[in-house]
C-alpha cells in the first residue's frame, strides 16, 4: 500500500511530451470495508482543489464509505490528491454536522424548524425592501456551490431583490484571474488546458505552489519530469517549495515585487528579439507603451528591487524567449499581492509577443483556487452580470431582462458590482443591515480579522449564514441554515481549464439539512419574487431546470454550455466549454485563431487603468479598440502598500499548506489530514531564525500593526527576511474563542485592509511584521516535514539563493504515522479516450 500523506504525489508513471498521460486510479475506502463491500459507485468530481478530477463516490447502506479516481475522465486519469483521498467524504460524514437550522433568543442559537428559520428571514428581508430598499442587502457566497445554485442566487440578487451588493470567497481566491482575462483578452476564461503540460518545452509557475495546491496538476508535471524531454521549469516564489526544488531557475523574489520582475522579463524579450512581429501587429494593441514600460528594468534592477540574481532572470527569459512551447501558471502569490492585475497581465503579455496561445503546448492557465469559483465568476453570484456580459453595456442588461422577464431598471447596472470588501464597509457604516453569507468563512478567511469581528457582530445587521457546521462565522448569526455537503446533492461545477463536471447525489443529507439550492428556491418563493408577466421568478423544481435554464443563458456568450446536458456527462468525462453546434465535443484552448472577445458590443469589460482602477469607460474603449485583438496592458512597478521598518524589520505572506484546505471546515475533521497538520506555525529562514536566538519548535509571536500570532516556528527554506504562515486555522477547534489567551493563531489576524486596484482582491501576500521569541519549545513545530513546509536543509542558508536544484521533490516521511485506513493505486491496462489537439477538434 502506498501512504498517500508521505508520499504526497504517489507512484511516478513518465511518459514523453505528445503522449498520452497514463491512467493510475487512486482510491480509499473506509477501514474494514472491501470492494465487494460497496453497494454502488456514484459518478461525481473532487471538490477539495480547484483541479475538478473526476472520481466516483462508494455508498455502502446509505452512507458515503470510499472514493476513486475516475479512469476515463481528461482531468485526472484516475488520480486523486491526499485531500481528495483523506478528506472528500471524511470531511462531511461526521458526528458535529448541522442538522436543524438555527435562529438567535436572547443571545443564543437554538433549534428551530425550517418554517420558523425562513419565516424570520423573510420578515426581516421585506420590512428592509419596503422601508430602505435593495441596497440595505448583501449577499456573500463562496467558491464551493453547484452552478445551479450560483445562477440561481445571482438571479434572485439581482432580479428578485435588485442589489449591486453581492460578491464571492473568489474575491479573496481568484479575482485577479478573471480580472486579468478580462483586460487582457476582453473577456474571463482560461486560454490555455491541462493537457499542455503533455506538449510542452517549458512550464513558468508564477506565484504558484501547484504541488501543494493542485497535487494531481503537479503528479502530472512530476510525470513529464520523469520521462524523456522534459520541460524546463521556471519557478517565481519566496519559498523553496517542491516546484522551486524541481525547478531549473528559481527566482526566490521578495513579496511585494513581481510586477518589477515580469517588467524586467518583458523587457529581455523586447532585447533580444524573442518576439513575434507579426504576430504582435495582427493580434494585439499598445506594444508601443509596453516597450516603454518596461525600457528601465534591466535584470540589474530588477536584481537590486526582488532580491534575485540578474543571470537568473536572463535566464529565466532566455527559457521563455527560445521554447517552442510554452505553458505558464499563475495563482496567490501574484493574485494576492502588490499589483496583481498588473503582474497577471504581464504573464499574458509575455504569451502574446511570442503568439503562444491556442497551441500545443503553448497556453495560460491563471488558476483558481477553488473548486467552483469559476462558476461563480461566470453565473453572477460575485457581482458580475451571468453569462460574461458587461454591466456598462445596456444591450446587455437587456438580454438578462428579456431572458428573466423583469424590467431592466431592476438589474443593477448605474455603477460597479460592490466587492466584499466594500460590503463590510457598508455593513460597518450601517448602510447594509442584510447580509446572506453562504459556505464560506470570513471570520478566519478575510483580512485583518479583529474588524472583520466587529463588522459581524455589528448591532442592527442581520445575518444569514447557511453551512454545514456550525463556523467561526455562523456563531455571530442571527439565522443559521443547515445545507447538504458533497455527495449529498446533484449539480455541475467547471474547474479551472473550463471543464464540466456532473456530481450525482450519492446519499442523503444528515438530518433536515437541505441543499443550497433549495434554500435560495424557498428563499424566492416565500418572497413572491415574480416576473414582469406575473410568473415565479424562479419555477425550477430542481437543479436540472437550473441548468437548462444556465444554457440559454450562455447561448451566444464566450462560456457557451448549449451542447453540454447532464445525460452528455454521465458516465464519461466531463466537457471544456465553450461546447455548441460550432464545437460539439468541446474546446480544448482559446484563441487559436488569434481573435480575441474585444468587441465592444461582446466584451464582458471595457478595462481599466492598472495603477488606479478607473474604469476606461465605453466611449474611450469604443474611440481606441481594434476588435478581435488583444491588449498589451502594461504599468510601472510601484513599491507595496506596507514595507518594512525599524519597528517591524521582516515581510510577512500567507499561503496553504498540501493538508488543509481554506478554513479546514473539512479537512480538519478528517483525521489523517489533522494529523499530517494539526495546528498553527510560522516560518522564518536559518538566517533570521540565527538573528532572533530561536530554534526549531520555539514558540513565537509574530507582530504587525494589526494584531498578532502566538504559534511555534518553523525553521525553513524560504528567503532571508521573509515569514510565512499557512491561513487555514481558526479557533473552532482551539477550545476557547476567538478573544482566548490561547487562541492567536489565524494567520489573518496579521494582514492589511488593502486590495488591488483593479481587482479589488485584498494583499494577504504583503505586511510588516516582527518577531519576538516567547518560549522554549517543547519539541518540533507542528508543521508537516513534506512539501515547502519541511524543515531547512542542514547548512542550507536561503539568503540571496535564486537557482533551485534541479532535483525533483524528495519522499520525506509525513510528521506523523500514516492516515487511519490505506490509499492503493492501480495501473489499468485500458487507456483514457485520447485528448485531441488542437489541430484536430474544433
Amino acid at each position: 500500500m502506498v501512504d498517500r500523506i508521505a508520499d504526497i504525489w504517489g507512484t511516478r508513471t513518465p511518459y514523453a511530451r505528445g503522449e498520452r498521460w497514463p491512467v493510475r486510479v487512486d482510491q480509499t475506502l473506509a477501514p474494514g470495508v472491501a470492494e465487494g463491500d460497496v453497494d454502488r459507485w456514484v459518478q461525481s468530481a473532487c471538490v477539495l482543489c480547484s483541479n475538478g478530477c473526476g472520481c466516483d463516490i462508494a455508498v455502502k447502506d446509505g452512507r458515503m464509505v470510499g472514493i476513486r479516481g475516475r479512469q476515463a475522465d481528461i482531468v485526472n486519469h484516475g488520480r486523486l490528491g491526499p485531500k481528495g483521498l483523506f478528506g472528500s467524504w471524511q470531511g462531511v460524514d461526521t458526528g458535529d454536522r448541522l442538522t436543524r437550522p438555527l435562529i438567535r433568543i436572547d443571545g443564543e442559537l437554538v433549534e428551530t424548524d425550517w418554517d420558523t428559520a425562513m419565516n424570520r428571514i423573510v420578515e426581516r428581508s421585506r420590512h428592509l425592501l419596503h422601508t430602505k430598499g435593495p441596497l440595505s442587502h448583501g449577499f456573500y457566497t463562496t467558491g464551493q456551490l453547484f452552478l445551479e445554485e450560483y445562477y440561481a442566487l445571482g438571479i434572485i440578487g439581482k432580479a428578485g431583490v435588485g442589489t449591486p451588493h453581492m460578491d464571492g470567497n473568489t474575491r479573496l481566491c481568484t479575482a485577479t484571474a478573471a480580472t486579468a482575462m478580462k483586460e487582457s483578452f476582453g473577456s474571463d476564461g482560461q486560454p490555455g488546458s491541462y493537457v499542455d503540460i503533455d506538449e510542452c518545452d517549458a512550464m513558468f509557475l508564477f506565484g504558484h505552489n501547484m504541488a501543494e495546491t493542485q497535487t494531481v496538476l503537479w503528479m502530472r508535471v512530476l510525470d513529464r519530469l520523469a520521462g524523456p524531454n522534459p520541460p524546463r521549469l521556471v519557478c517565481v516564489d519566496p519559498r523553496e517549495t517542491p516546484v522551486a526544488r524541481a525547478a531549473e531557475v528559481h527566482l526566490a523574489v521578495r513579496p511585494g515585487t513581481n510586477l518589477a520582475l515580469m517588467n524586467g522579463l518583458i523587457r529581455e524579450l523586447f532585447v533580444n528579439g524573442w518576439i513575434d512581429d507579426a504576430y504582435i501587429a495582427a493580434h494585439t494593441l499598445d506594444v508601443d507603451r509596453l516597450r516603454a514600460t518596461v525600457e528601465r528594468w534591466t535584470p540589474e534592477a530588477v536584481a537590486e528591487t526582488c532580491g534575485v540574481g540578474a543571470d537568473d532572470v536572463r535566464r529565466a527569459a532566455e527559457i521563455f524567449g527560445t521554447s517552442e512551447r510554452i505553458l505558464s501558471t499563475v495563482l496567490q502569490g501574484f493574485y494576492q499581492s502588490a499589483q496583481a492585475t498588473a503582474s497577471s497581465c504581464q504573464v499574458n503579455n509575455l504569451h502574446l509577443l511570442r503568439g503562444m496561445l491556442g497551441k500545443e503546448g503553448s497556453g495560460i492557465l491563471q488558476m483558481n483556487g477553488q473548486p467552483t469559483a469559476q462558476n461563480n465568476r461566470e453565473c453572477g453570484a460575485d457581482g458580475d452580470l451571468p453569462g460574461f456580459r458587461n454591466w456598462e453595456n445596456p444591450q446587455h442588461v437587456q438580454e438578462l431582462a428579456d431572458l428573466w422577464d423583469v424590467d431592466p431598471d431592476t438589474i443593477p447596472h448605474w455603477a460597479p458590482p460592490t466587492h466584499v470588501m466594500q460590503i463590510f464597509r457598508y455593513v460597518e457604516l450601517g448602510s447594509i443591515e442584510f447580509l446572506w453569507i453562504s459556505a464560506t468563512n470570513p471570520a478566519v478567511s478575510m483580512p485583518q480579522l479583529e474588524r472583520i469581528r466587529r463588522i459581524l457582530d455589528t448591532e442592527g445587521l442581520f445575518l444569514v449564514v447557511q453551512d454545514l457546521y456550525l463556523t467561526e462565522t455562523a456563531r455571530y448569526a442571527d439565522v443559521v441554515l443547515p445545507c447538504a455537503a458533497w455527495g449529498e446533492k446533484t449539480g455541475t461545477f467547471t474547474n479551472v481549464n473550463r471543464t464540466v463536471h456532473l456530481s450525482d447525489k450519492a446519499v442523503e443529507p444528515p438530518g433536515e439539512a437541505r441543499s443550497d439550492l433549495d434554500v435560495f428556491l424557498d428563499y424566492s418563493r416565500r418572497m413572491d419574487f415574480r416576473t414582469r408577466s406575473g410568473a415565479p421568478l424562479l419555477d425550477w423544481t430542481g437543479p436540472e431546470d437550473g441548468f437548462r435554464a444556465w444554457q440559454e443563458c450562455t447561448r451566444g456568450r464566450p462560456c457557451d454550455y448549449t451542447g453540454i446536458s447532464y445525460e452528455r456527462l454521465r458516465g464519461g468525462s466531463g466537457i471544456p466549454w465553450p461546447c455548441n453546434d460550432e464545437n460539439p465535443d468541446g474546446t480544448v484552448r482559446l484563441y487559436g485563431d488569434g481573435v480575441f472577445p474585444t468587441d465592444p458590443d461582446y466584451c464582458e469589460s471595457y478595462g481599466h487603468d492598472l495603477l488606479t482602477g478607473a474604469a476606461t469607460g465605453p466611449v474611450l474603449y469604443r474611440a481606441t479598440v481594434q476588435p478581435g485583438k488583444a491588449w498589451l496592458k502594461s504599468e510601472d512597478y510601484r513599491p507595496p502598500h506596507e514595507e518594512p521598518s525599524e519597528e517591524y524589520p521582516l515581510r510577512y505572506t500567507t499561503g496553504r499548506t498540501v493538508y488543509q484546505f481554506h478554513t479546514r471546515t473539512k479537512t480538519g475533521r478528517s483525521r489523517a489530514l489533522n494529523r499530517a497538520a494539526p495546528g498553527a506555525w510560522v516560518e522564518v529562514s536559518p538566517a533570521d531564525a540565527e538573528q532572533l536566538g530561536i530554534v526549531e519548535g520555539d514558540m513565537v509571536a509574530v507582530l504587525s500593526r494589526r494584531g498578532h500570532l502566538e504559534v511555534p516556528v518553523r525553521v525553513g527554506d524560504l528567503r532571508e527576511g521573509t515569514v510565512f504562515a499557512p491561513f487555514h486555522y481558526g479557533y473552532w477547534d482551539d477550545g476557547g474563542s476567538e478573544g482566548s489567551a490561547s487562541a492567536h493563531h489565524a494567520a489573518n489576524e496579521l494582514t492589511m485592509t488593502e486590495w488591488d486596484p483593479v481587482s479589488k482582491q485584498p494583499v494577504f501576500k504583503n505586511a510588516a511584521v516582527r518577531i519576538e521569541k516567547v518560549r522554549d519549545g517543547a519539541g518540533p513545530s507542528p508543521a508537516p516535514t513534506t512539501a515547502a513546509s519541511r524543515p531547512a536543509r542542514a547548512g542550507h542558508r536561503a539568503a540571496g539563493r535564486t537557482t533551485g536544484s534541479g532535483g525533483g521533490p524528495g519522499r520525506v516521511p509525513a510528521t506523523v504515522g500514516g492516515p487511519e485506513g490505506e490509499a492503493t493505486e492501480r495501473f489499468p491496462d485500458t487507456a483514457p479516450p485520447r485528448v485531441a489537439s488542437s489541430e484536430e477538434r474544433p
